[in-house]
């Protein structure tokens, strides 16, 4: 058996893998794909990928581009998940913000530089037309470190996926100002350099076998309820989720990645922008 570190969000997006190594569907294959979730997000994950601490990450689009052109040894192996990600901007309850225009100047909480939540800031700023320059951060490691940042008035807004924390919305920990959605498929599966080469074809298999799930997920009896059930979601809210929710099972489009390494250096998060090859495997 060839045993396979992959690493996600906790996130409903990443059910199928879920589902799959529960039923059984990568052990059938000869793989023993051992997943660990990772609330901290992407910024954690490409400290994972480039650490080695994990061969596999479901991760944002946006922060394993950048990671990869500042000299991370991994590979963009296929999209994932081929909507955008809507993010959600947020203040804490008793803010005296009440609209996206006034956080200008206020101090923004991510979980890590380089996570999404630091790089869609900008997205959101470069959307206001704001001064990207002048944009302040605190990291605050993950959504419970944002909880306290924002309800302790440390920071003045958190971005982060929008049906995630609609409970916290509901609960009236957080208010939402508005959404902002990436201008580009949100989820890709990444692998690092020394496992692409190695693993050439258990990679292939673990591809196959999610694409099964994905291509089949949403035609799965009752799958809003599981996924309400386990993620502690409105059945609405699951519903309009799984509406605007779209896998795939395909590589990522190379005029995706352009668009990403131009947005990224526009922005001034990245020097320079690479070559496609410098992104893709041959799998």
């Amino acid at each position: 058996m060839k045993k396979v570190r992959i690493a996600g969000v906790p996130e409903h997006f990443n059910f199928p893998w879920l589902l799959s190594i529960e039923e059984g569907a990568f052990e059938q294959r000869g793989i023993d794909l051992q997943w660990t979730d990772v609330p901290e997000g992407t910024g954690k994950m490409i400290e994972m990928l480039q650490a080695g601490a994990t061969d596999l990450a479901i991760i944002l689009t946006e922060g394993i581009i950048k990671g990869i052109i500042e000299g991370n040894r991994s590979k963009i192996v296929q999209q994932y998940v081929a909507s955008p990600l809507l993010w959600g901007i947020h203040v804490g309850a008793k803010s005296r913000f009440r609209d996206i225009s006034e956080l200008k100047s206020a101090k923004i909480a991510i979980s890590r530089f380089g996570s999404g939540s630091h790089l869609m800031a900008y997205v959101n700023a470069e959307n206001q037309g704001w001064d990207t320059g002048a944009l302040q951060f605190e990291v605050v490691n993950n959504l419970e470190g944002a909880v306290k940042a924002l309800t302790n008035a440390t920071a003045d807004y958190f971005m982060w996926e929008h049906f995630t924390t609609k409970p916290i919305v509901d609960s009236g920990i957080f208010r939402r100002l508005g959404d902002c959605p990436t201008p580009w498929p949100c989820f890709v599966i990444a692998a690092t350099d020394t496992f692409v080469t190695e693993n050439s074809g258990a990679l292939g298999h673990i591809l196959q076998t999610i694409n099964t799930y994905t291509s089949e997920f949403k035609d799965i009896p009752s799958i809003d309820r599981t996924l309400a059930n386990q993620y502690g979601q409105k059945l609405d809210d699951v519903q309009e989720w799984l509406s605007m929710t779209y896998w795939s099972q395909s590589k990522l489009n190379e005029a995706v990645l352009e668009k990403v390494q131009s947005t990224l250096k526009g922005l001034g998060l990245v020097a320079q922008k690479l070559a496609t090859t410098d992104f893709f495997t041959n799998q």
